[in-house]
């Protein structure tokens, strides 16, 4: 079964926008545990818009499940994870001020500075996943860098969907097969959600995690959080 890791970026950003402490992110990461998420992720960024530094080390005290942390590899960055040290480090090539992740790795063109980079997380026994696009050479790329998974940026999946789902996933499923073939780990995250989840999973078989955040996020407006989490994790049955 693909585990389900529950990006609370948005619950960060909701909280903030009053300047207090509702909605408790702590409370709701540990809600999402309690009724069947199997990872919480985090994605800090520079200016601490939604995740702020201190809840990561405040979620690492708590989180009973899974933790990710997600970002681009900065100093900063690095060094923070290397104290926290989570389960998993996925790492994204976003620029600072980025609004969201939107393309993966060139792990050819930084392959040094992902190979150095991999090899410091690993020294502290952290899983490193890569963001990366579905082709083969990239994948390639990961693996010689050492990444311990690929986690595939599915936003055009996302928005292929709805007009031909079988060419939308055409490209993955090809990847994910090559991902088998050379042993590396598949993740996947980027507007995966009710509709076109379920898809997904069927044609990645060997699929280990995804992580999901915005349309969950979504989806707890109308059916309240329990619900939810029991709706996507059925769809990754």
């Amino acid at each position: 079964m693909t585990r389900l890791s529950v990006n609370i970026n948005k619950i960060a950003l909701l909280r903030n926008s009053r300047g207090a402490s509702i909605p408790d992110l702590i409370q709701f990461a540990k809600d999402c545990e309690r009724w069947g998420a199997q990872g919480i992720t985090v994605h800090p960024r520079p200016d601490e818009r939604h995740i702020r530094r201190s809840d990561v080390y405040a979620l690492k005290e708590v989180v009973t499940t899974e933790f990710n942390i997600e970002g681009y590899p900065s100093d900063d960055f690095i060094r923070m994870v290397l104290e926290v040290k989570p389960e998993q480090c996925t790492l994204v090539p976003d620029a600072p001020g980025q609004l969201t992740s939107d393309h993966g790795w060139d792990t050819l063109r930084d392959e040094a500075q992902l190979t150095q980079v991999i090899a410091a997380l690993h020294k502290e026994g952290i899983r490193v996943s890569l963001f990366i696009d579905p082709v083969a050479a990239l994948i390639d790329g990961a693996k010689k860098v050492g990444a311990d998974r690929i986690e595939f940026y599915t936003g055009p999946y996302a928005h292929d969907f709805y007009h031909d789902k079988n060419a939308a996933i055409r490209d993955f499923a090809m990847a994910a097969r090559h991902c088998d073939e050379i042993g590396i780990g598949i993740n996947a995250g980027h507007d995966l959600n009710l509709d076109n989840l379920k898809f997904f999973r069927q044609n990645l078989p060997t699929l280990l995690e995804v992580s999901i955040g915005h349309a969950l996020v979504r989806d707890c407006l109308y059916y309240g959080l329990e619900n939810t989490l029991q709706l996507y994790r059925r769809q990754l049955e």
